[in-house]
């Protein structure tokens, strides 16, 4: 492990020593120290005893399958979780996100890539942070902890799509998004969706917010461009 004071602590659950070796050398190299599981079992009890700031988690682990501990991890931390895995069906990473992944990457996989995931999935965890805080009335509260969306006393959860659509919009109010630069960053992992499907997490996203205002609508759809986050009553343009 990484002696250095202070610096994010890396949980790699890989059963691939080799791999493992190689991941930790390129984290060590960017400042961070680490800790390896080769194996599912002592997972749970390893994280709640060392509080890791990420947890690099492969789906393939002997003694226990990363989706059920990636479920069960999300169900009592909020530490984030990138999945590595050479299992690259759909469904596979429609599961690891809806369980609460951060993020997901397919083997075989750059090291180097590997890294600059980690990075930004803590700088956005950082980042994220402050936009939890406290809002004046009225305004959105996001809370990608928990993947629910707060406004004054009324709370609902998102999925990790919905939720990753909404950041991305919120961040930026008033700007258009085209639904490929909304597909690129929701899916990361740069799978090839049709705008149909952009417009389906919308359709879904827009009636769960109508909970927290019905009065208004806040993601607005741009005629032959894509969709705006604007707060403002007032119907879409």
């Amino acid at each position: 492990m990484n002696d250095t004071p202070h610096a994010p602590l890396i949980l790699i659950v890989e059963d691939e020593q080799r791999l493992a070796g190689l991941v930790t050398d390129y984290l060590h190299a960017s400042g961070y120290r680490s800790a390896h599981l080769a194996e599912g079992t002592t997972v749970l009890d390893w994280i709640r005893d060392h509080c890791p700031a990420l947890v690099l988690l492969d789906l393939m682990l002997p003694g226990r399958d990363g989706l059920s501990l990636c479920r069960e991890i999300r169900a009592e931390s909020q530490v984030p979780i990138i999945i590595t895995t050479a299992r690259v069906e759909e469904i596979d990473r429609l599961l690891g996100l809806e369980l609460g992944a951060d993020d997901y990457v397919c083997k075989p996989y750059s090291p180097r890539e590997l890294v600059a995931r980690v990075k930004a999935v803590l700088r956005r965890q950082r980042s994220d942070t402050t936009l939890s805080q406290p809002q004046p009335s009225g305004a959105l509260t996001l809370d990608p902890t928990r993947l629910r969306v707060r406004s004054d006393t009324t709370e609902i959860e998102l999925t990790a799509v919905e939720f990753a659509l909404l950041e991305t919009l919120y961040r930026t109010p008033g700007r258009i998004y085209s639904r490929e630069q909304l597909m690129e960053h929701i899916y990361r992992d740069r799978r090839v969706v049709s705008d149909r499907t952009i417009d389906s997490h919308v359709k879904k996203l827009r009636r769960k917010l109508a909970e927290l205002h019905p009065e208004r609508e806040l993601i607005h759809a741009v005629y032959g461009v894509g969709y705006r986050y604007e707060e403002q009553t007032g119907a879409s343009a």
